[in-house]
């Protein structure tokens, strides 16, 4: 197979491809769910510690809006499982799969949110402070290389026009 015949996709239906793109984006939201709902879970248990009540009025804030943001992330990548649940039979799944899509994009970003308001959380109360801006700076750099920049480096480089 040459690569210009790789290239030229698959030939499926519309409905064909939507079960495909379906089962592909399912599998890639477990990843991200099971995540999320560690990290969200150990954020519900900080406030039940007896270090929280040492914490400056500051890290009261950041834990809240992380809390916040782990709940948004957590609504957002268990969103396709609801959404297929009540349009399942109903014949609509290419745009099913649109708005799960969708979605899921919106809790990699609020995950992103989380971890890097998590990061911020942790490294203040355990560094007292310092240098936590250059981590968090070079984690969510990270993060961002990884989830974003690999990604459409890839679609760019490797996709027809």
């Amino acid at each position: 197979m040459t690569d210009q015949d790789r290239r030229t996709g698959r030939d499926e239906t519309e409905e064909e491809r939507a079960d495909r793109m379906w089962g592909e984006l399912i599998q890639e939201v477990r990843v991200a769910q099971t995540g999320v709902q560690i990290l969200f879970g150990f954020l519900l248990t900080v406030v039940f510690q007896q270090k929280y009540a040492e914490l400056s009025d500051v890290d009261r804030t950041i834990y809240v809006v992380t809390v916040v943001l782990g709940a948004s992330a957590t609504g957002a990548l268990i969103g396709p499982v609801s959404l297929h649940r009540l349009v399942a039979g109903r014949k609509v799944k290419p745009q099913a799969v649109r708005l799960a899509s969708g979605l899921t994009q919106i809790g990699l970003f609020l995950l992103l949110a989380t971890m890097t308001s998590s990061l911020v959380l942790i490294l203040r109360v355990a560094t007292g402070g310092s240098a936590v801006t250059w981590v968090v700076v070079a984690a969510v750099g990270w993060y961002l290389v990884c989830w974003y920049g690999l990604p459409f480096w890839s679609r760019r480089r490797h996709s027809t026009r």
